[in-house]
């Protein structure tokens, strides 16, 4: 086998395959059917400081070559987390991370600070990004001023590796990119979800209870590509590419883009094997084609 380690921050992954966060719940749901221990991480679903009841149904709608969904980081937050989740996943052999949410900065601060002490959980996936929630989320990660004053005051409760996830709506990635790197973020995962809708015209009625909501799938990792590609040239910090990845190909693709690591989203739900076909894969085209290490396809000149 080529080598298939990676780094982001002072975390070192077992391969470049991670889970999205939302779409492989807490890691332990998919036990029976793959070995954990072969992914490289598992971001699981999105935690904030108090329980969220998420939004109301429907929300999640099927798209051409995609789908939406407006959730709303439904979870029973931190606290339950802490007491009944972290003690059933800490022994995961693989990289166990949360993502974090919040509607102040004050929240996600004070989540942040919780988690911090969890001894297993190695690193936190700030969430700026959901385009779901009435509150915060996406708020924060649309303006450059807005990410840098959140990841800046997290930074200072949390001392583990600090992920930030960007949002694809806005007019350039990059700069909100920038200014989370100065504020102290060890990488950055991007994208999330673009905001789209469906209306169902037999109804004459949206097909998600918010009206809009988040579009994800392979319809959108030509946009992710690019913002990918264009955030690795402008920033030092690791980028974790995330949009529409089904397989090897697509995941190759990030990583020669300047993706030093790649999440597996909206995939899970068709085949819950995919990451493992995919890391399968990746070995495989770095022995077809003479790379002993992933890192060498990071950021290939194109």
């Amino acid at each position: 086998m080529a080598n298939l380690n990676v780094s982001i921050g002072n975390l070192k992954f077992k391969n470049p395959v991670l889970m999205a966060s939302g779409t492989f719940g807490y890691g332990i749901e998919f036990e029976d059917l793959i070995d954990l221990s072969q992914i490289g991480g598992i971001f699981v679903k999105g935690t904030t400081l108090h329980p969220r009841e998420g939004n109301d149904y429907p929300r999640m709608a099927e798209t051409a070559s995609g789908m939406l969904n407006a959730v709303g980081l439904q979870n029973k937050g931190v606290d339950y987390f802490i007491s009944y989740i972290y003690p059933a996943i800490k022994n995961i052999d693989t990289r166990m991370m949360v993502n974090v949410s919040g509607s102040t900065i004050e929240e996600y601060v004070a989540c942040a600070e919780k988690i911090d002490a969890l001894e297993k959980i190695p690193a936190i996936e700030l969430n700026i990004s959901c385009p779901n929630v009435k509150q915060g989320g996406m708020a924060f990660g649309i303006d450059s001023a807005s990410a840098a004053q959140v990841v800046k005051a997290v930074r200072k409760v949390y001392h583990k590796v600090l992920i930030v996830k960007l949002t694809p709506n806005v007019t350039d990635v990059t700069e909100i990119a920038k200014a989370v790197e100065t504020e102290g973020a060890d990488a950055v995962s991007l994208i999330n979800t673009l905001l789209g809708m469906a209306i169902n015209v037999e109804k004459r009625k949206s097909a998600l209870s918010t009206i809009t909501g988040g579009l994800s799938g392979p319809c959108i990792k030509p946009i992710a590509l690019q913002m990918v590609y264009r955030t690795s040239k402008v920033v030092k910090i690791p980028v974790i590419g995330i949009g529409g990845i089904l397989n090897w190909k697509d995941a190759v693709e990030f990583i020669l883009a300047g993706a030093t690591a790649i999440q597996i989203g909206t995939a899970n739900f068709i085949d819950p094997t995919v990451s493992i076909k995919t890391i399968e894969g990746i070995d495989n085209y770095l022995n077809k084609h003479g790379f002993k290490s992933v890192k060498e396809l990071i950021n290939y000149e194109l």
